[in-house]
């Protein structure tokens, strides 16, 4: 499981975002924060989402890697 970046709270992995419902409502309010999950999710399905963690963009560049 992947981890909210904000309070740390396990979220699925299959998850569009990064971050809790709780913490992403706190941050945007919920009409926002589902407006971006929506976005999001249309994005993934169109395939025009990168859905690469970050911690294996790390792994895999030669740039973080010096």
């Amino acid at each position: 499981m992947k981890k909210c970046i904000y309070c740390g709270s396990e979220i699925d992995d299959n998850c569009v975002i990064d971050f809790c419902e709780r913490c992403g409502k706190k941050v945007w309010g919920g009409r926002m924060f589902r407006a971006i999950v929506e976005n999001m999710e249309n994005a993934r399905r169109n395939g025009d989402l990168c859905n690469q963690r970050v911690d294996e963009v790390k792994q895999s560049s030669p740039s973080f890697n010096r």
